[in-house]
């Protein structure tokens, strides 16, 4: 009898322990996602300096009291600390495919890090990485691939690529960035909030499309349910430590690329350790700004992002709004 090739695939991934299975709810076979349904929302109006120009003092400042809330550490060090151990190393997942205009900030990135140091993370044992190198120079990071301190470069670069054999999570088969699956021990998703016109919307969960070769094939039914299996893997899953979805500007319509008509100055971070209810709440940031614009809902539109549901079925976190604790730091 000859095996198909997806099933022979099955097998040998299986075998190798990169497959993260059938599509059965994540809770059935995981550990529970740590402070589930807890998020922190942090706004502060300081954090401009003027239009377009982050204070990066100020989005430290934010950062570190939402960290201490989620942690319920009595100080910053020691909120970072609870996350992170002495020797480990930690990729940072930003997204910067929409350029300058609308991309995960390079000051929200720098907090992140002198949060790291402070926890006895060695700089060099951090990187800032994305997909390409020239869409994180295009959002005004600057690469290092082999100097001292923090690292910063694309899974495009020649030392990174995919790897070389395709991994399964429910309907998705894709090659890994070797950035995830070599390159660090704990991941922070860095995610930019943003509307998607697809998808409805793109944050944490969908963040992890640029982990992975072939995004483009799992947009069909607004990404139903291929967000959601995607964000089974256990290459993802058991690496996640930290969301930081940066909602300092928002791209309420016409996403996901930069339109700056549509840019709302909301001056927030969404910070927690459920991605769904990150999720879920920036959904509901972005209806309400739409709302207050005279625009229809995301429902009405015919692109509610059902993926979230999907989400919450596997076990990866909190959807109802009901069992979402939402704190203000």
């Amino acid at each position: 009898m000859v095996l198909g090739r997806r099933h022979f695939l099955h097998k040998l991934l299986g075998a190798a322990g990169l497959l993260a299975g059938s599509r059965v709810p994540l809770a059935a076979t995981a550990n529970p996602v740590p402070n589930r349904g807890r998020v922190v929302a942090v706004k502060d109006a300081r954090v401009f300096r003027k239009p377009q120009e982050l204070d990066g003092e100020v989005v430290k400042e934010m950062l570190n009291r939402g960290l201490i809330k989620l942690t319920q550490q009595p100080d910053a060090a020691a909120a970072w600390g609870s996350l992170f151990r002495r020797g480990e190393r930690v990729g940072l997942k930003v997204n910067c495919i929409a350029g300058r205009g609308i991309s995960t900030s390079v000051e929200l990135t720098e907090a992140i890090v002198a949060g790291l140091i402070s926890a006895g993370i060695r700089p060099e044992d951090i990187v800032i990485w994305d997909r390409t190198n020239r869409e994180l120079s295009r959002a005004g990071f600057r690469l290092n691939r082999n100097g001292g301190g923090v690292r910063c470069f694309g899974t495009d670069d020649e030392l990174a690529g995919y790897e070389p054999e395709l991994a399964f999570a429910g309907e998705v088969g894709a090659f890994f960035s070797r950035l995830v699956t070599r390159f660090c021990d704990a991941l922070i998703n860095v995610p930019v909030l943003k509307d998607h016109d697809l998808a409805g919307v793109t944050a944490a969960l969908k963040n992890y499309y640029g982990a992975i070769h072939n995004p483009n094939r799992y947009h069909d039914n607004h990404g139903d349910p291929f967000i959601a299996d995607l964000n089974t893997s256990p290459l993802i899953r058991t690496k996640e430590r930290l969301v930081v979805c940066d909602a300092l500007r928002v791209q309420y319509e016409g996403g996901p690329s930069y339109k700056p008509q549509w840019i709302w100055e909301c001056g927030g971070l969404l910070i927690g350790q459920d991605p769904v209810a990150v999720d879920r709440v920036g959904y509901d940031w972005i209806e309400q700004r739409r709302a207050q614009a005279g625009l229809p809902s995301l429902k009405e539109g015919g692109r509610e992002p059902s993926w979230l549901w999907t989400a919450a079925r596997y076990g990866l976190g909190a959807a109802d709004s009901r069992a979402i604790q939402l704190l203000e730091a």
